[in-house]
C-alpha cells in the first residue's frame, strides 16, 4: 500500500510539474490528482521539494535497474555497449515526461539534493563507460575520451524524449536507436570491432 500510494503521488506530481512547473504546482493540486487527500501526501514528504525529488529519483532507479538486467550474462564489451545504450532508451522511452522535467526542474532542487541526483547519475553512468573501457582495452573501439563519449550516448538516449516531438513523427524508438549507434560506433570501431560488429549483426 505504501509503494502504490508513493507510485501514484509521484505520478501525479510528474504530470502537474510538466504541464505547469514546479513552482506554480501546490500540494493539494497533486493530491487531488492522485486520488489522496493533503494529509496523506505529508506523511510521505515534508515539502514539495521532497515530491520533485522522489519523481527524479524514480527515473534514476529505472536506469539502475533495467540497464545491468539489459546486460546481466553478456560477456562480450561491444554487445554490452550497445545492449547499454538500447536498455538506456528504452528507459527514457518510458519515463518521456520526468526526463524532461529532471532537465527542467533540477535546479529547483537544493544544492544537497542537486548532489545526491547527480552522484545516482554518475553511478548509473558508470555501466556505459565501464563497457567502453573494455571495448578500447580489447582494442574494439580507438582510444577515446571515455567521459566525452559516455555522455555522448546518455544524450543520445534523452534527446529521444526532449525531442520526442521530432522523432515520433519520423522514426521508430528501433529505428532512433540503431541510427545512433551505428552513427556513433562508424567513427570509433577499429577494424576488429567493425568484423565483430559485422559479425553480430549476421547472428541478429
Amino acid at each position: 500500500m505504501v509503494d502504490r500510494r508513493r507510485k501514484q503521488i509521484v505520478a501525479a506530481a510528474t504530470e502537474l510539474f510538466s504541464e505547469q512547473g514546479f513552482y506554480r504546482t501546490k500540494i493539494k493540486e497533486i493530491a487531488k490528482l492522485a486520488g489522496v487527500s493533503p494529509g496523506l501526501v505529508y506523511l510521505y514528504v515534508r515539502e514539495k521539494e521532497d515530491v520533485l525529488l522522489l519523481v527524479l529519483l524514480q527515473v534514476l532507479d529505472g536506469y539502475a535497474l533495467e540497464i545491468p538486467k539489459a546486460i546481466e550474462g553478456i560477456t562480450d564489451p561491444l554487445e554490452r555497449l550497445m545492449r547499454a545504450v538500447d536498455a538506456y532508451c528504452r528507459v527514457v522511452d518510458r519515463h518521456r515526461s520526468a526526463t524532461v522535467l529532471a532537465y527542467r526542474s533540477t535546479k529547483s532542487l537544493s544544492p544537497e539534493r542537486r548532489l545526491l541526483i547527480q552522484e545516482r547519475e554518475i553511478e548509473t553512468n558508470s555501466i556505459i563507460s565501464d563497457a567502453l573501457k573494455a571495448c578500447i582495452s580489447k582494442k574494439l573501439i580507438r582510444p577515446v575520451n571515455v567521459d566525452v563519449l559516455t555522455y555522448q550516448l546518455v544524450l543520445i538516449a534523452h534527446g529521444w524524449a526532449l525531442k520526442s516531438w521530432f522523432y515520433k513523427s519520423r522514426l521508430t524508438l528501433d529505428e532512433y536507436i540503431n541510427h545512433n549507434v551505428d552513427n556513433v560506433l562508424s567513427g570509433i570501431l577499429t577494424e576488429a570491432g567493425r568484423r565483430r560488429r559485422n559479425a553480430e549483426s549476421k547472428e541478429e
